[in-house]
């Protein structure tokens, strides 16, 4: 027997304690890998309650964990998704306590072109089912918006287009909020501007805009992929402003187009749409003002043609006087008669009812008279006494319930109520003798109506002679003397030819008196 043992095979290997392997592991996987960047699709996405980010990258054999710490998901420049296919940046490293190695991914990018228009086209079929594309929901631009917001950068020629164009059409006061228009910070600034004008105060110290409009000049797909992204769509759709979005040149197509309520093909189309042409509009104001003018004085006119027409189609005064003033003869000369026959009658009548007075006759009926007096007499003193007494009964009943209290109270009520009725006679007065000057004054309105001194106005002259008003030549030679009534008033004019010069002058030529 050996004094030792044969040594077993491989016993001189160090010991290691599981936290030791983990560490070595862990250093030699950061040590060796350290900064890499990792093609794949993303799978599982979770955003924890803390706040960091957790997700998993694959490939048709392996796949990957991955995470981003709370500090770090601001810097990712692109959210992961599920489905898509990315490129991640960041350090490898492992957790000991899991035996797992994954990704600490500090930035995200979409992993080629393709990969974005998928991405772009699933988020736009998202946002048409909950109907944010819908046209009925698209508001209509104000006409001439007094401030127009417009969210781009402060550097490029889009800014300059955007208010050389809005001078040149219509000077309108413009905010500008600039913001980052590619890259990682563009969505989210972005975002922040559209809602921070609709947070302006109407009418205040910074007024709110009436129009918004968001810019940007051409690029590529990547350029401009910060207007797709969600944040930016909904804040657009979610604009209680109207919003025109121009981003990009004709070609181009973003999700911001497709929410706002008009799409320009470039910023110069936006402003063009924002305002109309100040001299254009000057020049459709005079029109319609021409127009207006002349519809004006067409009304006028066949306003008073008709009123010409309908006023030779009334009836001459004296026509409307002629029947009623023949019924006033006849009955005049019919009076003096019937009040004759009258007076007859009621002289027989009296001489009837006087025949039958006698002065035996009146002595008995007022003997009788006499006699029944006295019988009614002898009644009378009783009655009156017993009268007497039940009204005094009643006085005193009455003037026991009259106290000072009580007929103050009656005395208050009763000139409470005459001041009501003092008030209601009042305003009822006020509102007849109000009546009777409204009908007063629409009366003399329609007495200047009808008044022939308003035809005097328009030109026209009255013609009398020996007072008559004259509406012939005839009737004017004839006249004495003639007095012409104007609108400012009246002239006298010798008379008409006499006898001996109408017989030798010959018939006159036609033609007006003047």
């Amino acid at each position: 027997m050996d004094l030792l043992d044969d040594p077993v095979p491989g016993s001189n290997t160090p010991e290691f304690s599981v936290s030791e392997i983990a560490g070595k592991v862990r250093k030699l996987i950061e040590g060796e890998l350290g900064w890499v960047r990792i093609k794949g699709e993303v799978g599982r996405v979770v955003l924890a309650r803390s706040g960091h980010l957790y997700f998993d990258l694959k490939d048709d054999r392996n796949v990957l964990s991955c995470m981003t710490w709370k500090g770090q998901v601001s810097g990712l420049g692109t959210m992961p998704e599920e489905g898509m296919e990315v490129v991640a940046e960041g350090r490898m490293t492992a957790s000991g306590f899991q035996s797992k190695f994954s990704l600490n991914a500090e930035r995200i990018a979409i992993a080629g072109q393709g990969a974005l228009m998928a991405l772009l086209e699933k988020r736009k079929k998202a946002l048409a089912a909950e109907g944010l594309f819908d046209d009925a929901r698209k508001r209509p631009l104000p006409y001439l918006p007094e401030v127009i917001g417009v969210v781009t950068s402060l550097q490029g020629a889009v800014i300059r287009d955007i208010l050389h164009r809005l001078r040149d059409r219509f000077p309108r006061k413009v905010l500008i909020w600039p913001v980052a228009v590619q890259g990682a910070n563009c969505a989210p600034e972005v975002a922040r501007a559209i809602a921070g004008f609709n947070a302006l105060t109407p009418g205040g110290s910074m007024p709110r805009p009436d129009l918004l409009i968001v810019a940007r000049g051409g690029g590529s797909v990547e350029d401009l992929w910060g207007f797709n992204e969600e944040a930016v769509a909904r804040a657009a759709a979610a604009s209680d402003i109207p919003l025109i979005s121009a981003v990009g040149h004709e070609t181009d197509t973003t999700l911001i187009d497709f929410v706002s309520d008009r799409r320009a093909p470039t910023p110069t189309a936006a402003a063009e749409m924002a305002v109309p042409v100040r001299h254009e509009l000057l020049a459709w104001v005079e029109q319609a003002s021409a127009r207006m003018t002349g519809a004006v004085s067409g009304g006028m006119q066949r306003r008073q043609q008709r009123l010409r027409d309908l006023a030779r189609a009334l009836p001459r005064a004296d026509a409307l006087v002629e029947g009623p003033r023949q019924r006033l003869d006849v009955t005049g000369g019919q009076l003096g008669p019937a009040l004759i026959a009258g007076v007859q009658r009621r002289k027989v009548r009296l001489s009837e009812v006087s025949g039958s007075l006698r002065p035996a006759t009146l002595r008995r009926s007022l003997e009788a008279e006499r006699r029944r007096l006295d019988a009614l007499s002898v009644r009378l003193e009783p009655a009156l006494a017993r009268v007497a007494a039940a009204k005094r009964e009643r006085l005193e009943a009455r003037t026991a319930r009259l106290t000072p209290t009580r007929i103050g109270q009656d005395a208050a009520r009763k000139s409470e109520r005459l001041r009501d009725a003092t008030a209601r006679m009042q305003a009822a007065g006020q509102r007849q003798l109000e009546g009777l000057h409204r009908k007063l004054a629409a009366m003399d309105r329609l007495r200047e109506t009808l008044s022939y001194k308003a035809t005097l106005a328009r030109g026209y002259a009255v013609v009398r002679g020996e007072g008559q008003i004259l509406t012939s030549r005839a009737a004017a030679e004839q006249a004495s003397g003639l007095e012409i009534e104007f609108a400012d008033g009246r002239m006298k004019l010798g008379g008409g030819k006499s006898a001996a010069q109408k017989a030798a002058s010959k018939p006159p030529e036609q033609g007006s008196l003047f």
